[in-house]
């Protein structure tokens, strides 16, 4: 097997994320690459398109929310992503089981507040209120705790909101909107049911298509499924040898890597993308030194600024009144002087998408 350094899978991965070339591809286009994006913070998906596409703007993914092609709902590692309709009937059913263990033995809402109950009919009440229209957590929670009145009213909304296929509604996830998280589920928002024959074979292709080249571990880190390796051991695979740790990668066959030494731009990445959160060893992303000083939620909770294809500096965008957005970059390497005016630059552009008619003011935190 040949084996790949560090620096070639940094750019093999880079490449299939679109973050060394912006591309001329439609939103729906992206998020089915991406096999979906991580939502849980609403509007990241704008900023993480944004840095892939030409020319994007924030109503094309507006639209696709609104119209039904594209929802927010809990996906892979029980968390909220954006996923074409397509993709959300193909492959939610993979995750019910990941779901499943997250609800019963959840220590705030699971484990004994659950024992014991019919739950096949908590979820036909939380049906027949969403029936009524999307529900609140709260909403939700008044119409079950009537039902079960000696049970934790927020652990059978919990359970309806996980166990169901439930999809966040607009005008969450809106671009200039807002609002408390509504939820329906997929028979009701897209008159659809979801896959009954879901293929979990073709949610490892897409991984490795977006993600790879790729561990078996590196996969399960991303779906939050388990008991992968017999999937990669029946799927028609290259693999590679990682120069360092001596790991199985895999890739699809008749991908051509890039140079390892192809240069790559500066890029900002929402909080939460799944670049970052994709595989089990992030040592492509962020080398030991900086992953010691840092936690991993410290990195998320922020946005990230790749140089040379490496998280180089944390970011985070705040509005101090209506005429001013100000972009606050924490650098968590030594930057070098050029180094920085690449990340400038580029937060000059990220602040013209993300606010065009305000004041832009750039605040370097110190090293």
């Amino acid at each position: 097997m040949s084996k790949l350094s560090l620096q070639a899978q940094n750019r093999a991965t880079l490449q299939r994320q679109w973050l060394i070339e912006r591309h001329d591809a439609t939103a729906l286009e992206t998020i089915e690459h991406l096999v979906g994006m991580q939502a849980q913070s609403p509007l990241a998906p704008y900023v993480g398109l944004w840095t892939r596409l030409n020319n994007f703007e924030p109503g094309e993914l507006a639209g696709l929310i609104e119209d039904r092609k594209a929802v927010r709902g809990s996906m892979m590692r029980a968390t909220i992503h954006l996923m074409s309709s397509r993709d959300f009937l193909a492959f939610r059913p993979l995750i019910q089981p990941m779901l499943e263990r997250e609800v019963f033995q959840n220590q705030t809402y699971g484990r004994h507040r659950l024992e014991g109950i019919d739950i096949d009919a908590v979820l036909k009440a939380g049906i027949e209120r969403m029936t009524a229209g999307p529900a609140t957590a709260v909403h939700l929670r008044e119409h079950l705790a009537p039902l079960w009145p000696d049970r934790d009213p927020a652990a059978l909304a919990h359970a309806v909101r996980c166990l169901l296929p439930t999809i966040q509604t607009p005008p969450r996830g809106i671009w200039g909107k807002g609002g408390n998280p509504a939820m329906s589920t997929a028979d009701l928002w897209l008159g659809s049911a979801v896959d009954p024959a879901p293929s979990v074979d073709d949610l490892v292709r897409r991984y490795l298509a977006a993600y790879g080249p790729a561990s078996v571990a590196d996969a399960q880190t991303w779906s939050g499924l388990t008991r992968l390796a017999e999937v990669f051991d029946r799927l028609d695979l290259r693999t590679y040898t990682d120069a360092d740790s001596g790991r199985t990668l895999y890739d699809l066959p008749g991908i051509t890597l890039p140079d390892e030494d192809t240069e790559v731009p500066t890029r900002f990445l929402p909080e939460y993308d799944n670049l970052l959160l994709s595989h089990a060893d992030r040592s492509r992303w962020i080398d030991t030194a900086t992953r010691r000083q840092l936690t991993l939620q410290e990195v998320l909770t922020r946005g990230s600024t790749l140089h040379n294809g490496r998280a180089a500096a944390l970011w985070k965008l705040t509005r101090p009144n209506k005429q001013t957005a100000s972009l606050e970059i924490e650098p968590i390497t030594k930057l070098t002087s050029q180094t920085w005016q690449s990340i400038e630059s580029e937060a000059h552009n990220l602040l013209t998408f993300t606010a065009p008619e305000a004041t832009h003011d750039i605040k370097r935190i110190a090293d």
